[in-house]
Formats: C-alpha cells, sequence, structure tokens
C-alpha cells in the first residue's frame, strides 16, 4: 500500500508525468488525496468522498464521478 498526500504538489510537468507512468504500473493499492484533477483522472478508479455526514465509495474514473447528476446529489447531502 502506497499513501500520498497531494503527490504532485511541487513537481514539475516532466517528473508529474514519469511519477504518473509510475503509478499506473504500480501492482498494490494507493490511497491518495490531490487537487490535480489530470493527475486523478489518469491514476485513479475508485473514488472516496467522505465528508462530515457520512460518505461515498464509487469504483469509477473521476470525470465520470463529477458528472453523475445522481452523485452531485448525493454529495450535497455529504456537507
Amino acid at each position: 500500500v502506497m499513501l500520498l498526500d497531494s503527490p504532485t504538489n511541487h513537481l514539475d510537468l516532466e517528473s508529474i508525468q514519469a511519477f504518473n507512468n509510475t503509478l499506473i504500473r504500480f501492482k498494490g493499492n494507493i490511497l491518495m488525496s490531490s487537487h490535480d484533477h489530470e493527475f486523478i483522472q489518469t491514476v485513479c478508479n475508485r473514488i472516496i468522498e467522505i465528508g462530515p455526514k457520512g460518505m461515498i465509495d464509487k469504483r469509477m474514473d473521476y470525470d465520470d464521478f463529477v458528472a453523475d447528476e445522481k452523485l452531485t446529489e448525493s454529495r450535497s447531502k455529504l456537507y
């Protein structure tokens, strides 16, 4: 298991791309938080959003998670 907190925060574009490719090939589990939309979209296949009133756990890519109207309604109930 690899635990990452904003892993691309202070990296240049070339380093982010190399790190991204490494994580895609990583065989274990990765738990991370990030504000880097492109990085999340390419690396993550499960999104867990935690709010003060519960959580949402979905196996899908990030763009689908954000665009899903049903999940938008569920997310509004988390906060």
